[in-house]
């Protein structure tokens, strides 16, 4: 996301992706990329150290954090959220299908 290599990105996304933004916004993986293609989100930088993860057959459970500096509509923002997300493998590669953010406790 910050190298801006969305052909990537766009392979590691599922096509039944629901992303859901610190703000609550959320985005299904076409809304997603073409905001990403638009210019609407630029992120600066991005950090999403893990916790744990759990797997289960084709699903994961990611368990972290999310730290990032992004220009959201051209206004600076940084994010520091808890996060979980989900991934599901297909052919032996793994995709994102879910992704959700919260607020860290205090």
């Amino acid at each position: 996301m910050v190298d801006g290599d969305l052909a990537a990105l766009e392979e590691l996304l599922a096509a039944g992706l629901c992303y859901t933004h610190s703000s609550g916004v959320r985005d299904t993986r076409d809304e997603y990329l073409a905001k990403l293609r638009a210019g609407y989100y630029v992120y600066r930088r991005a950090e999403h150290p893990v916790e744990r993860v759990e797997v289960s057959g084709d699903a994961a459970v990611v368990v972290g954090r999310m730290s990032a500096d992004v220009d959201v509509d051209g206004v600076p923002k940084r994010i520091d959220s808890l996060a979980l997300a989900v991934w599901t493998r297909a052919d032996g590669s793994w995709q994102l299908l879910a992704y959700g953010p919260t607020p860290p406790p205090g």
